[in-house]
C-alpha cells in the first residue's frame, strides 16, 4: 500500500533571527498544511534544510512534526545521508518517533557506483521496518539512480516502495516505469513535471509549491486522478510562473521569501544560503500576486 497518494509538502523549518528553530511557527506552518488540501508531509527535506542541522536538531524536527500532526496526515521523514551509518542512524530514530515512511536521499559528494547505491539503500531500508521512499536528485548530489537500479531496489526490498523522481529526465522516468511493472511508487521531484509523471504511472509529488499554494497543488493531482487531463493540464501551466520563480534561485531560498512574503514569519536561511536577490524576489511577488495567493 502506498505511503500517500496526491501532493506531500516538503515543508520548509522556520528559523528565528538567530538561526535556531522556531518551533512555534512550524506547528502554525504544519496547521497550515493540514487545513490546506496537501495529502502528506515531507520533514527535514531539502526544504527544510536538512543539510545545516544538527543530528538531534533534525531528529527534534522529525519528532515535533510528528507529534503536531498526530495521525491526521502521512509524515515523512528524511533521514538520508552521504554515510551509510548515519542514515540508518536517524532513520531507525525516525521511526522510533512514529514516521509513516522515509525519503533516503541519493549520497551526496561520494558519487558511489550503481552496486554502492544498492547496498547503501539496501543496507538503510533493512534497518527499518517503515516504507522507503528514494530521492533521486543528480542536480545536487552528483549521482543519478539508473532505472535498473530503482526497480532492482523496490524489487529486492520489501519496504522500499517507490522513488522521487528529480532527474528532470523524462525519458529516464519512463524507462524506469517501463522496466517497474508495477513495483515502484513514482512521485514527481519537480513541481513543473507533475503531470508528466503522473502521465508515466505516477501517483503523487513532493512539493515545494505546496508550501505556499497547498490547495492548488493537490487539485493539480487530483483533477488527473479524476480523469480530467485538460483540467489538470490547465492547472500545471497555470502554476509554471511561479514554479520558475520558486526555483529561481537555489530552493529553499526563494519558498522562504514566498512565505514571508505571505506573513507567515518563517525566518531566515542558514548559511551558506543567502538572502534572495532583490530582482528575483521582485519576479517572485509578482508572480504570486498574479497566481492569487498573494
Amino acid at each position: 500500500m502506498s505511503i500517500f497518494r496526491g501532493a506531500a509538502t516538503a515543508i520548509v523549518t522556520p528559523m528565528h533571527n538567530d538561526g535556531t528553530v522556531n518551533y512555534e511557527k512550524f506547528a502554525q506552518i504544519i496547521e497550515e498544511q493540514v487545513n490546506g488540501g496537501v495529502d502528506a508531509i515531507v520533514v527535514c527535506g531539502t526544504t527544510g534544510e536538512s543539510s545545516t542541522l544538527s543530528h538531534e536538531e533534525h531528529l527534534d524536527v522529525i519528532d515535533y512534526c510528528v507529534k503536531q500532526v498526530n495521525h491526521r496526515l502521512p509524515v515523512i521523514a528524511g533521514t538520508g545521508s552521504n554515510c551509510t551509518e548515519t542514515a540508518v542512524y536517524l532513520s531507525t530514530e525516525a521511526e522510533k518517533m512514529g514516521v509513516d515512511g522515509v525519503l533516503l536521499v541519493t549520497p551526496y559528494y561520494n558519487k558511489a557506483t550503481q552496486n554502492g547505491l544498492y547496498n547503501h539503500f539496501k543496507t538503510v531500508a533493512d534497518s527499518i521496518n517503515v516504507p522507503v521512499i528514494l530521492y533521486n536528485v543528480p542536480s545536487r548530489t552528483g549521482c543519478n539512480i539508473l532505472p535498473e537500479t530503482a526497480v532492482r531496489l523496490c524489487k529486492d526490498v520489501k519496504n522500499i516502495v517507490g522513488i522521487k523522481e528529480a532527474s528532470g529526465d523524462i525519458s529516464q522516468v519512463a524507462k524506469l516505469m517501463q522496466l517497474a511493472d508495477g513495483c515502484v511508487d513514482l512521485y514527481s521531484g519537480n513541481d513543473d513535471q507533475i503531470i508528466p509523471i503522473l502521465s508515466l504511472g505516477g501517483i503523487g509529488v513532493i512539493s515545494v509549491l505546496s508550501n505556499v499554494a497547498p490547495q492548488q497543488t493537490h487539485d493539480i493531482c487530483q483533477a488527473f486522478f479524476d480523469g480530467d487531463t485538460a483540467k489538470a493540464a490547465k492547472l500545471q501551466l497555470k502554476a509554471i510562473p511561479l514554479i520558475d520563480a520558486l526555483f529561481s534561485e537555489v530552493n529553499p531560498i526563494p519558498v522562504k521569501m514566498a512565505l514571508n512574503l505571505q506573513g507567515k514569519e518563517v525566518g531566515p536561511l542558514r548559511m551558506p544560503l543567502s538572502t534572495m536577490e532583490d530582482a528575483h524576489a521582485a519576479v517572485l511577488k509578482q508572480t504570486m500576486i498574479d497566481y492569487g495567493i498573494l
